[in-house]
């Protein structure tokens, strides 16, 4: 507990407090005690990412649900809605930091992580599935290594992240498990960087971009809109594992 005779810190004491781009306030990325969760999903540059994130959303869609349905169809749809909930599971919880606005985020991005798994496991079985009944090669594309590497780093993500949440115990100790979280942050933003880099390098198949007509410099463009609403609400002393002082 800090001495009654110290001053009080002040952010501009405390720079590893701020979000990486602007002031707390000005960026909108701290939870106000008055505010619902929801609000989480769009204040400050927040909602540059959830513009990004719709419009890339329907974009997929609208060009796959636009065809005759194929095995295939069911791949780029699940994938999308996949990234579309890991997108709000960060967007819920980077404002919060109070201890019950962090309890009750976690709930919220739990939830939408179960969605992501469920659709990011789909995903992938349709995918196998469609290799397997056309006798299609696999890893024959960049998109294909690619998607292997960010479903298995997402995958470890959601097994650390469930256990860290519903079985601590696991880690040793409750306060063992914390200290872990600054590693789930970590890797959570760069699990975002492949997600957007898995959909560059699909919009990069001669069968996406002229067949289906996603192209890539609107998911190049959108991804950069994504990227642009999230990276500004970034705390430098959640990173680093450290608490936020009053």
């Amino acid at each position: 507990m800090p001495s009654p005779e110290l001053p009080q810190d002040h952010p501009a004491q405390e720079p590893e407090m701020e979000p990486l781009l602007g002031e707390p306030r000005a960026a909108g990325a701290l939870q106000r005690e008055d505010s619902p969760m929801l609000a989480n999903l769009y204040i400050g540059t927040g909602i540059l990412a959830q513009l990004g994130a719709i419009i890339l959303f329907s974009v997929i869609w609208v060009h796959i649900l636009r065809r005759d349905w194929v095995i295939f169809s069911g791949h780029p749809i699940a994938m999308s809605l996949a990234l579309l909930a890991i997108i709000q599971s960060i967007l819920i919880l980077q404002p919060t930091h109070t201890p019950g606005q962090k309890r009750a985020g976690q709930r919220v991005h739990a939830i939408l992580h179960l969605v992501s798994f469920i659709s990011l496991l789909s995903g992938i079985v349709i995918i196998e599935y469609n290799k397997h009944v056309n006798n299609l090669a696999h890893f024959h594309s960049a998109h294909a290594y690619i998607g292997a590497i960010t479903a298995t780093v997402l995958l470890l993500q959601y097994a650390v992240g469930f256990t860290m949440w519903a079985t601590p115990g696991l880690y040793g100790s409750v306060d063992r498990a914390k200290s872990i979280w600054k590693y789930h942050r970590w890797s959570g933003y760069i699990s975002l960087v492949l997600l957007l880099t898995t959909v560059l390098s699909a919009a990069q198949i001669p069968f996406v971009g002229k067949i289906i007509g996603i192209q890539f410099w609107w998911v190049f463009g959108l991804s950069v809109l994504i990227l642009s609403g999230i990276v500004p609400r970034i705390h430098l002393w959640k990173l680093l594992g450290q608490v936020r002082r009053q």
